[in-house]
């Protein structure tokens, strides 16, 4: 599997991760409250595309983006 340039890499060691979590495990956020804040107004795309769940279980393959900051979950 191939990274592209400039992308951090996650090593989920469950079935997913939860998005607010993994915004606060990369340091992304400072808190809970910051990450659904930045869900809610539409920062946050998954996969490329702008999504509002605060919930959505992030696995193995998807990409996480926030601003210029970027994320593979291995």
């Amino acid at each position: 599997m191939k990274l592209a340039t400039g992308m951090q890499t996650f090593v989920l060691e469950g079935e997913f991760i939860p998005m607010i979590q993994l915004l606060k495990a990369m340091n992304w956020v400072e808190h809970g409250g910051m990450a659904q804040h930045v869900v809610a107004e539409g920062l946050v795309k998954y996969n490329g595309v702008v999504d509002y769940r605060k919930r959505l279980k992030v696995r193995r393959g998807d990409i996480v983006e926030l601003e210029d900051m970027k994320v593979q979950v291995l």
